[in-house]
């Protein structure tokens, strides 16, 4: 079946979204920061995008949730990183490339 439009940006956007957390130091990143790190590989998205994309993340154990202020705060979870370093692939996440 060929992947259209919003298949293709969902699955990049959870790729960029955790990459955006692995680089902080901590590996975690309010919702807000996801957001603009979004903006610099993507067409700009809304909030409520970013919120959905992080709670599918959640579900497939990608990443870890809590709620601050109102603000979701995202921590990248085992098999996040895995995804990221290639031993395992997540489903609805984009493969890493080389070089990014």
């Amino acid at each position: 079946m060929k992947e259209g439009y919003r298949d293709y940006l969902e699955r990049h956007g959870r790729l960029v979204i955790l990459e955006a957390i692995a680089r902080e130091f901590n590996g975690h990143l309010r919702e807000d920061l996801i957001q603009k790190a979004l903006d610099v590989y993507l067409v700009s998205r809304s909030i409520e995008w970013v919120r959905t994309q992080l709670r599918k993340l959640e579900e497939i154990g990608a990443v870890n949730l809590e709620e601050d202020g109102g603000k979701l705060i995202a921590g990248l979870a085992q098999a996040g990183r895995d995804h990221l370093e290639r031993r395992a692939p997540l489903d609805g996440v984009a493969w890493p490339e080389d070089g990014r």
